[in-house]
């Protein structure tokens, strides 16, 4: 009977589970890359996933820009990210480059002594690359970039293992980028078109022209000194659109009156807010906008409409357009006033910070103000 070599049975056993243990991480990859739909994040997850996979110090993201022929770093994790991010490549040039150009993988352990290696890299990022390992991203057999993984953090050579393992990564980063590009496309061509249903109000009312697209600018500008998630900003954004849609739901007569509006034509006025939300609450993908439509004339201290709601109660978002509706209705001319200054009208939002106006909105508009931002 042959003897067991128990010490190369172990070194065997001790491959295999480590095998299994990758393939598990990169299924779980999968998993983390594919529960996003925001294209930036799926970049990033990308990357922090090429890195744990490899067990490497670093990773690079590099997409083709097509008409300019170039790869761009999308994501560089690290310390040196900003830096790496200036960066560009030509098709074919360094091994990223002639990765994206041959469509192939490839395996450096010795960059040093490769021809295509590019030391611009390094040289702008003060760092070293001892071994890389880069592979092409492709959707539907077209390379759009490629993802790479530097230095073993083990200081042992990337080998044949490692690149299939990169290479199935790359095909689900692949598929992640392409939902995530699909799905920006049609969140750009919804807001298109809810651009074009505020379009049509304004066609309807002519003393507020470029109105929805000062609220729109002025609330998103707010927004960027508020502590809003990156979906919130999104509904920042449509709400601020659709926020007046509730107008098409009133009288022509009424609209476009060119004298001040009598008590009981004011309290029509007052229903767009209830419209709007009427139009809107039955599509489901809006159901996060519909209270910033609705409650954007509500004021802090309950005496504005429609539901009269008080401080806490009223939704963020109709918060923030609410500040934003009311600067713009202040400096902007109308038929029974002349407009007021910007700096009339920033006086007026400090004095009724904390009655009409939210502080922490108010905050905000001061900052995005000073800023240049509006």
């Amino acid at each position: 009977m042959k003897k067991v070599d128990l010490d190369e049975w172990m070194s065997k056993l001790k491959r295999i589970e480590d095998r299994v243990e990758r393939l598990a991480l990169l299924s779980q990859l999968g998993q983390i890359l594919n529960s996003t739909l925001e294209y930036r994040e799926v970049r990033r997850r990308a990357i922090e996933a090429a890195t744990r996979l490899m067990k490497a110090e670093t990773g690079s993201l590099l997409l083709i820009d097509r008409e300019k022929r170039k790869l761009f770093f999308e994501v560089a994790l690290g310390d040196k990210e900003e830096t790496i991010k200036t960066v560009t490549l030509g098709m074919g040039e360094g091994i990223a480059g002639w990765v994206a150009q041959k469509g192939k993988p490839l395996i450096a352990n010795h960059p040093e002594q490769d021809h295509r290696f590019f030391k611009g890299v390094d040289g702008r990022a003060a760092f070293k690359t001892r071994n890389l390992i880069c592979v092409p991203v492709k959707v539907k057999k077209k390379v759009i970039g490629v993802l790479e993984a530097v230095n073993r953090r083990s200081g042992a050579d990337f080998d044949q293992e490692d690149l299939a393992l990169l290479t199935s990564l790359a095909d689900q980063v692949a598929i992640a980028l392409d939902n995530a590009r699909l799905y920006r496309e049609q969140e750009e061509m919804f807001l298109q078109t809810a651009e074009s249903f505020a379009d049509a109000i304004e066609k309807r009312d002519p003393y507020t022209g470029g109105h929805t697209q000062r609220v729109t600018v002025y609330s998103q500008a707010i927004g960027r000194h508020l502590p809003l998630k990156p979906p919130e900003r999104k509904w920042l954004r449509i709400a601020a659109v659709l926020h007046d849609i509730g107008k098409l739901g009133i009288e022509d007569q009424i609209l476009r009156k060119p004298t001040q509006l009598s008590r009981e034509e004011y309290d029509v006025i007052k229903h767009h807010c209830d419209l709007g939300a009427g139009i809107i609450e039955h599509i489901r993908q809006l159901k996060e906008i519909v209270p910033g439509v609705k409650h954007h004339h509500e004021q802090i201290n309950g005496k504005g409409y429609p539901n009269g709601l008080k401080g806490e109660d009223i939704p963020m978002i109709a918060k923030i357009v609410s500040v934003s509706d009311t600067y713009d209705a202040m400096t902007t001319d109308r038929p029974y006033r002349k407009a007021l200054s910007k700096e009339a009208a920033i006086k007026e939002l400090k004095r009724c910070s904390g009655t009409q106006f939210d502080r922490k909105v108010v905050r905000a508009f001061l900052k995005a103000s000073r800023n240049g931002e509006i």
